[in-house]
């Protein structure tokens, strides 16, 4: 199953339907986590016995949904199209806080409707406020990565809405990044979110140095190609037998025969899923035999 990527979409003026070739922006990285805060207008009416503090509070007006997130942008996570200057991916972002003119009124200004849809989540509104934050700039002074805090608003309480079966899948990949600090290896980041197998979160990342780290660059520590199984067995056999025989009544006579066998097998096996594969086997066998007769 594919990961599914955030939506930002341009509504029409009635706040309500998609806009006809509007703006659609795919997130490049989905947010971690989506806030939602519901509020009623309720006020204080005048002349209540205050004092007796049984005054009573009437609701006045229609309630707010509010939704806020964070976005991360970053060129230099980018295989294709890559740009320099990270701005270049955000300005689509910022469009939806720009006053537009309005069809029906050139001379009046307001920003453009926006739908926030990802998977079964879907929140219409307009955009209240947007932050945004660049860093790791490149030697020639242009940013490379951004963090935008945006906070959207509709005017009435918003009912939740479910579409399908309800399922939540497994995927990976939908984890926010971490980014690392300076200093930071990827084995201390992983062992701070409880990974151990640091190994396969740099293969799986495409990491060369996992021992030094960028300040600031981005990991996604639940990412992992690693499995290990390792068996060993050893077999040892030895038999030894001795027969001696001997003889004196004045012409001596002896005899002795002497057998000896040996056998030793042993081996071992070892499979590295998504790393390397080997398998061994050694094995060993001898034996002697002697025997010797005289008389005197």
């Amino acid at each position: 199953m594919s990961l599914e990527k955030a939506q930002l979409i341009e509504l029409d003026q009635s706040f309500a339907n998609e806009k006809s070739g509007g703006r659609k922006v795919a997130v490049q990285f989905n947010p971690e986590t989506l806030k939602v805060t519901f509020a009623n207008q309720i006020v204080q009416p005048q002349g209540g016995d205050q004092a007796a503090g049984n005054a009573g509070r009437q609701f006045v007006g229609a309630g707010t949904t509010k939704l806020a997130l964070q976005l991360w942008f970053d060129v230099t996570a980018m295989e294709k199209d890559a740009v320099d200057d990270v701005r270049r991916l955000t300005q689509d972002v910022v469009y939806f806080m720009t006053p537009q003119k309005s069809e029906e009124d050139p001379k009046k200004l307001s920003p453009p409707g926006l739908r926030f849809h990802w998977g079964t989540f879907l929140f219409d509104g307009m955009v209240e406020g947007m932050e945004e934050t660049l860093e790791f700039f490149s030697p020639d002074g242009k940013p490379l990565r951004s963090s935008i805090t945006m906070t959207l608003s509709q005017q009435k309480i918003l009912e939740a809405k479910f579409e399908g079966e309800g399922k939540v899948p497994n995927q990976p990949g939908q984890a926010p990044l971490k980014s690392a600090n300076e200093g930071d290896s990827l084995q201390s980041m992983a062992g701070k979110s409880g990974k151990p197998d640091w190994q396969g979160i740099a293969s799986a990342n495409g990491i060369e140095d996992p021992l030094r780290m960028s300040p600031g660059q981005l990991v996604d520590l639940n990412l992992s190609a690693g499995a290990s199984i390792g068996g060993g067995a050893g077999i040892g056999v030895g038999v030894g037998v001795g027969v001696g025989i001997g003889v004196d009544a004045g012409i001596g006579a002896s005899a002795s025969v002497g057998a000896g066998f040996g056998a030793g097998i042993g081996g071992s096996a070892g499979i590295d899923a998504g790393a390397s594969a080997s398998i061994g086997l050694n094995a060993s066998l001898g034996g002697s035999a002697g025997g010797s007769i005289s008389f005197g």
